[in-house]
């Protein structure tokens, strides 16, 4: 398995920790979580890819 495979849900809570501490960073915090998961998909990373 990727080790970039477990970067999603670190990602994940990275953000909500961030969103606790300062919530109006949400926006941005979101815009980032969204490029990255993109792009972690668009790679085969995604939790489909754990399937085959």
């Amino acid at each position: 398995m990727f080790p970039h495979s477990y970067l999603g849900p670190v990602v994940a809570l990275v953000a909500g920790i961030l969103i606790l501490i300062q919530p109006g960073l949400l926006s941005v915090i979101v815009a980032v979580y969204l490029i990255v998961t993109g792009i972690l998909g668009l790679i085969g990373a995604g939790p489909a890819s754990r399937w085959w």
